[in-house]
C-alpha cells in the first residue's frame, strides 16, 4: 500500500492526498513533521513524499503524475494530450507564480514572524502582475480547468484559500477577490474528499499548535 508521508497542515501534502482520495486509491498516512522526514526519500526534508513498492518519490507534482500513471482508474487528466497539457499549465502557473510568490508572506501571515516592508511591496507587485495572467488560464466552469475535475483542482483547492487569506492579512484586501475563487471553493467544499481533507487539516493545525507551545 502507498504511504503518504508529511502532515495535513501542508497544502502540498493535501494536494496529493486529495488526488488519492478522488481516485479511490488506498493509502496509509504517515505523520512526518519538518525535521523528522526521511532524507533518503525527500533529500531536502520537504513534505510530502510517498513510499511505493518500487521506492520513494518526493515533490507533489511528481507524486500526482505518478499516481495518475500508475492508477489510471478515475482519471484526473484528460486523455487528449493538449487538454492534459492545459491542466498542467494551470497547475504550473498557480504554483510557480501565485503560491510561491505569496509563500514569502506566510511567516508573518500565519506563523507569528515578520516580513520586511520591501518584501511585502515586491510580492504585491508580483501578485498584481501574476493574478491577471492566471485569470486568463483558469476557467472556473465549474472546475478550475474546465468542465471536469482534474489534478488542477487538487492544487487549486489547497492553494487558493492560503493565497486569499495571506493577502487579506498582509495587505488588508484579498488580491484574488476579482476571481470567482470564493464561489468555486464553496462548491468544491461539497465534495466528500475535500471535506475530509479540510477536517484533517483543521485537526492537524490544532496538533501543530499544541506541539509548538
Amino acid at each position: 500500500m502507498l504511504k503518504l508521508c508529511g502532515f495535513a497542515a501542508s497544502n502540498y501534502y493535501n494536494k496529493v492526498k486529495l488526488a488519492m482520495l478522488e481516485k479511490n486509491q488506498p493509502f496509509e498516512e504517515v505523520l512526518a513533521w519538518l525535521g523528522q522526514t526521511d532524507l533518503q526519500a525527500s533529500p531536502l526534508g520537504k513534505v510530502p513524499y510517498i513510499i511505493t513498492d518500487a521506492g520513494p518519490l518526493c515533490e507533489s507534482e511528481v507524486i500526482d503524475e505518478y499516481i495518475e500513471a500508475a492508477y489510471p482508474g478515475s482519471p484526473l487528466l484528460p486523455k487528449d494530450p493538449y487538454q492534459a497539457a492545459k491542466v498542467r499549465e494551470v497547475i504550473t502557473f498557480l504554483e510557480l507564480y501565485l503560491e510561491l510568490t505569496a509563500r514569502e508572506l506566510y511567516p508573518e501571515a500565519f506563523f507569528g514572524g515578520k516580513v520586511s516592508d520591501s518584501v511585502k511591496e515586491r510580492q504585491r507587485k508580483l501578485l498584481e502582475r501574476y493574478i491577471p495572467g492566471f485569470a486568463k488560464l483558469a476557467k472556473f466552469s465549474p472546475y478550475i480547468a474546465g468542465d471536469t475535475f482534474t489534478l488542477a483542482d487538487c492544487a487549486a483547492i489547497c492553494h487558493l484559500p492560503l493565497i486569499s487569506s495571506c493577502t487579506k492579512i498582509i495587505y488588508g484586501e484579498d488580491l484574488l477577490a476579482g476571481l470567482p475563487a470564493k464561489d468555486y471553493l464553496k462548491a468544491m467544499a461539497e465534495r466528500p474528499s475535500v471535506q475530509k481533507v479540510n477536517a484533517d487539516r483543521k485537526a492537524n493545525l490544532e496538533q501543530m499548535a499544541a506541539r509548538n507551545k
